[in-house]
């Protein structure tokens, strides 16, 4: 199964695509028009799964969560851990999307690859409002891509 969507955010086109694989799936954020910089997310079998309190939250990604860089890596520590963030958020959204029906839940591993405009980090590294911004949009599209 592949979909996509596109939205202008934050002044800039932003698209994602969502390609499931037989053992993973596979999510795209680019404002760049390429792939950009590839993290796997995996989860233990065994780690509980909680899924968002209300629908104006995030599920909170579980602690036991594992991040591998793939391919490519941030220009800098702020935009390392800031796409460390998204693929933490994303794959815990497609690992609770299903919560519902439990036969639906997957635990399949997760690549995002993340390829966004640079933009300006507080001076005391802390994310803008754009950037804030930005990931509330992006998490929004990935919801929508599993509705």
């Amino acid at each position: 199964m592949s979909t996509q969507i596109s939205r202008e955010l934050e002044g800039d086109a932003t698209e994602i695509v969502l390609q499931t694989f037989a053992d993973r799936v596979l999510v795209l954020v680019t404002q760049l028009g390429k792939v950009g910089n590839l993290i796997q997310a995996t989860i233990p079998d065994t780690a509980p799964l909680m899924g968002p309190v209300d629908a104006q939250t995030l599920p909170e990604p579980p602690a036991s969560i594992q991040l591998t860089p793939l391919l490519g890596n941030a220009p800098s520590q702020h935009l390392q851990t800031l796409h460390s963030l998204y693929a933490a958020q994303i794959a815990t959204i497609i690992w609770t999307a299903g919560l519902g029906n439990p036969l639906e839940v997957s635990r399949k591993s997760v690549v995002v690859g993340i390829a966004l405009r640079k933009s300006d980090a507080g001076s005391d590294g802390t994310l803008t409002d754009k950037e804030r911004s930005v990931f509330a949009g992006v998490m929004s599209m990935v919801q929508e891509l599993l509705v």
